[in-house]
């Protein structure tokens, strides 16, 4: 058993690490004030700046959201930007800008997905504000959306947008490495939204205070259809042809959430997991027979240099509450009238 499964099934042994916990707890408090306070310098952006983030190490489905803010914002009229730490990439050099045909080793997966989806400006950093100011730099957005940014303080924020998964919950609510936590569930009470990515199934019990609660949506992802990695056609998942039998493969945070959905939908898997952000050879994807391969969008950019047949991806599409994206327009707009004045 792996320590995230531990964490989850609230292992009695991990109490053992309460020392360490209390520790990184405690550095991580310690941390965030010392920005708060004014200790550590904190850029702040000529536009507005929505971080999304979570307080979980793992998946928790934040770049489907990230996806839906660019298009949703776009409704409103505006530009938005993206910057991402673009964990796993090796760039040239830093400041680096993604485009859709940058390779998946310098550009990271998860930004050059976002990129190959939406065509937004995306610039990849550790260095949150050197990734913004570049991006100010290199394109006309009026708005940056920071993915994954909720822990790097050194970027100012206007808005904050904390992601969680619905299905796993904080596990034991405890802190590394005793539990999955960046930071304590008590963080989520200084943000302005709280997104839970839900399921069909059983949720988690999270325990969310009253004040948490008021400012909590839920999200759901809806399968939009397949995209082969031959020719890049789409299909929608009504009119898709192959199964009842698929080979499934996925390394992403939670696999087992990609594996219950192309269940529901009526498929019996033989299914392979890699750890997070993992890199495919083609021995990864070598299965016998010959059904349909099937894998998140995520992975998908990540097989360019693999030669395969009847391989496919999953197209999914956030979708929230209605009333976010309202609430999300309003607090821009409030925003917008405190700088004209």
């Amino acid at each position: 058993m792996s320590l995230e499964q531990t964490w989850y099934k609230r292992s009695p042994w991990l109490k053992l690490l309460r020392p360490a916990e209390c520790l990184f707890r405690a550095i991580a408090t310690r941390r965030r004030r010392q920005y708060q306070n004014g200790d550590k310098p904190v850029w702040n952006a000529p536009v507005p700046v929505i971080v999304v983030g979570n307080i979980s190490v793992g998946g928790t489905g934040k770049s489907p959201l990230v996806i839906w803010l660019i298009e949703q914002l776009r409704r409103q009229g505006y530009n938005p930007g993206v910057v991402s730490r673009g964990y796993g990439a090796k760039p040239p050099q830093f400041p680096f800008a993604v485009t859709a045909d940058s390779d998946v080793t310098q550009a990271g997966d998860e930004p050059l997905m976002i990129v190959r989806r939406t065509g937004v400006p995306m610039v990849i950093d550790p260095d949150r504000p050197a990734a913004a100011r570049y991006l100010l730099e290199q394109s006309q957005c009026d708005l940056i959306i920071s993915d994954d940014g909720l822990q790097h303080y050194a970027l100012g924020r206007a808005i904050e947008i904390a992601v969680v998964d619905g299905q796993r919950g904080f596990g034991n609510r405890r802190c590394l490495p005793e539990g999955p936590l960046r930071e304590p569930v008590e963080r989520l009470a200084e943000v302005d939204f709280i997104v839970v990515n839900r399921t069909d199934e059983q949720s988690a019990e999270l325990g969310l205070s009253p004040e948490m609660q008021a400012d909590t949506f839920s999200m759901i992802l809806v399968p939009a259809g397949f995209q082969s990695l031959e020719d890049g056609r789409v299909v929608p998942v009504s009119e898709w042809s192959q199964g009842p039998m698929l080979n499934a493969v996925a390394a992403i945070g939670n696999p087992e959430r990609f594996y219950r959905t192309l269940r529901s939908l009526g498929f019996t898997l033989s299914s392979r997991s890699f750890p997070d952000h993992h890199q495919f050879v083609a021995a990864d994807l070598d299965f016998s027979g010959d059904s349909a391969l099937v894998m998140t969008e995520k992975d998908a950019v990540k097989c360019d240099h693999i030669q395969l047949d009847n391989a496919w991806f999953l197209q999914v599409a956030a979708q929230p509450d209605d009333g976010l994206e309202q609430r999300l327009v309003d607090r821009l707009q409030s925003l917008r009238s405190i700088a004209d004045v």
